[in-house]
């Protein structure tokens, strides 16, 4: 179950061709989280062996001479202890994924203008950003986010990686094609090179005082 290994391919066509009618496929674990969960995967690759809806065998890892030789036991042998049993069906994937809700809500440009603006006025200090302070994304949040800390400087902030609408929004809203942006009293300041040079002139701690 997802995972790559170099023999994947063949290993599971192997399995196809020895074993006859037996179906072989593949979930990505980090695409199908819930699948994955289902079957407490924690380790990739990982091979669940079943019968309808009866666990039989997993084997953890890129083991494929104990793949195929649980598969034959399993194929041969009528008569078996599985490791646990259920009626219900197989979580089934989302349909629509989170990243995916608020496209699917069409969000008028007023409504994500109100939206945008709540969010800038959260503090008196907020933060657009690639990440989080404690884990960035990118070389511009990080040196920004070290830059507000090392003035002493209580903000709070948003991933723009986390809502498309926000990160495109923005760029409008505030006239300013990249991140991150820096929010003062609900007006935008700029980015790390405006606000590096606003703390070296004391312009910045007066804004914020």
């Amino acid at each position: 179950m997802g995972g790559t290994m170099q023999a994947d391919e063949r290993g599971r066509e192997g399995i196809s061709e020895e074993f006859g009618n037996r179906a072989v496929d593949q979930v990505e674990a980090e695409e199908q989280s819930d699948i994955a969960e289902s079957f407490d995967i924690e380790a990739v690759p990982s091979f669940i062996i079943l019968r309808g809806h009866t666990l039989l065998d997993r084997i953890a890892g890129a083991d494929a001479p104990a793949l195929t030789q649980s598969v034959a036991k399993h194929a041969t042998t009528p008569a078996y202890s599985p490791l646990s049993k259920t009626n219900n069906a197989p979580a089934k994937a989302p349909s629509v994924f989170p990243s995916e809700l608020r496209e699917n809500e069409k969000e008028s440009t007023e409504e994500l203008n109100a939206r945008l603006r709540k969010l800038m006025n959260q503090s008196k200090v907020v933060l657009f950003m690639k990440g989080s302070p404690e884990v960035p994304r990118c070389g511009f949040s990080r040196k920004i986010s070290a830059l507000l800390k090392d003035q002493n400087v209580d903000f709070t902030h948003f991933d723009i990686l986390t809502d498309e609408s926000v990160r495109q929004g923005l760029k409008v809203l505030n006239d300013w094609p990249t991140f991150p942006q820096l929010i003062v009293n609900g007006e935008l300041v700029g980015g790390l090179d405006i606000v590096q040079e606003m703390v070296d002139n004391g312009e910045f701690a007066e804004l914020i005082a």
